[in-house]
């Protein structure tokens, strides 16, 4: 099977998505706008072939210079797993005749409006939501709506331009912050825990699923800069707290007509037990929660997913065996990192539970915790019982500290 690739370089997990193709039997096209020389050697080394192409964000000299430097080959699968291309994907598989979502169709996981309008249509519990394009209109749909709101970007990706406004006050100061947005969503806020619900799906069919917990949830996250986020990779995915969720899951891959590849979902349990739907991309979450997915089963879930694109079955076997934390890490300060404050003691009291380490050393240059959920690195670590891993993580997050100037 040939399959094209869409930026098998960018982002940081991309490479081993190509592997896992190839790994699966696939020969891999790579497209891109790196250069070949800037491309990771394992993706060089999963690619039968790369195309450069001056940009990717212009579909037709895309399909122009693919042409050229295709001619001969038939795609049989076009794939992107980043939030951007999904719609160049669609495009070019309209324009070669490749099966997979069609740009109407994944239009569905790009539009939050559209999405939820369909998902309202099939009886789905969503946040009640209008779209607007003005000022005038965005006061008309809080009135509408009520306050608490969350406003952010109807074709967005995780939670940038993204707010919680709970007064008059608030959102006269946030619109301007939105100006650069053509068209926002405008939602009423759903008070309660944030979770993931992940697939692996082959023809509509789910072959593998994960499920991860947002502590605290990503709005708040993102809006304190004290906060050392954790996403926690849930070990038992079969609990009655989770099952209302699990089911949702299952029924928007049905209501969206999702065919093969990864989606990845984000839902609310509120304190009564109702569950509601927040979105769903019809790519793999960021942040490394695929590889938390790898370390929780013990799988590789890279060549799953290869496997379920080139031969239409998941043959890597997997069992669930622990609870995964990833815990972020924000230096305090500006500047660069000077020191790192309690690493050496949580790794003698946790170090066979941790299984990663990106934290970035002295001398590097912080990060805008703004633009990155990464930051400044992070610490990985499992553990088969929730609670131990939960402690752990709370401790990562209250003991370590990093410090920049």
């Amino acid at each position: 099977m040939n399959v094209l690739l869409i930026s098998p370089g960018y982002p940081a997990d991309m490479p081993e998505f190509a592997r896992g193709l190839a790994d699966s039997g696939a020969r891999v096209y790579g497209v891109g706008d790196q250069h070949v020389a800037g491309l990771p050697d394992l993706v060089r080394r999963s690619l039968s072939e790369y195309v450069q192409v001056s940009s990717l964000w212009d579909s037709g000299r895309v399909i122009a210079e693919l042409q050229e430097r295709l001619r001969g080959h038939q795609l049989d699968r076009i794939e992107c797993l980043w939030e951007p291309g999904v719609i160049l994907a669609a495009e070019l598989r309209d324009h070669f005749g490749v099966t997979g979502l069609s740009v109407e169709h994944a239009q569905l996981y790009r539009d939050k409006e559209a999405m939820k309008v369909a998902l309202d249509e099939a009886g789905i519990r969503t946040p009640r939501h209008v779209a607007v394009d003005s000022v005038a209109s965005c006061w008309a749909a809080v009135e509408e709506i009520g306050f608490p709101v969350i406003l952010k970007p109807i074709d967005g990706a995780g939670s940038a331009d993204t707010y919680r406004v709970a007064t008059r006050e608030e959102l006269r100061a946030v619109l301007p912050l939105l100006r650069h947005v053509p068209r926002i969503s405008v939602e009423e806020f759903i008070d309660g825990e944030e979770y993931t619900f992940d697939t692996i799906t082959i023809d509509g069919e789910i072959a593998y699923y994960n499920i991860a917990w947002y502590r605290p949830r990503p709005l708040i996250a993102r809006s304190n800069e004290w906060i050392s986020p954790q996403v926690i990779a849930l070990r038992d995915v079969d609990g009655s707290d989770l099952a209302g969720g699990v089911q949702m899951g299952f029924d928007v891959i049905k209501a969206l007509q999702f065919d093969t590849g990864f989606t990845h979902m984000e839902w609310y349990r509120k304190s009564d037990g109702e569950v509601v739907f927040g979105e769903i991309g019809g790519r793999p979450p960021g942040a490394h929660q695929v590889d938390q997915m790898k370390y929780a089963c013990d799988f590789d879930v890279f060549k799953a997913w290869g496997q379920a694109i080139t031969n239409g079955r998941v043959d890597e076997r997997f069992e669930r065996r622990y609870n995964v934390a990833t815990i972020f890490k924000r230096a305090r300060g500006v500047g660069r990192i000077t020191r790192i404050e309690g690493a050496e003691s949580l790794q003698a009291r946790f170090g066979e539970h941790v299984i990663w380490n990106t934290l970035l050393p002295p001398g590097t240059p912080r990060r805008d915790w703004r633009k990155t959920l990464v930051s400044d690195g992070f610490i990985m670590l499992r553990h088969p019982n929730l609670d131990e891993t939960l402690a752990m993580a709370d401790a990562v997050g209250s003991e370590l500290e990093m410090y920049a100037e």
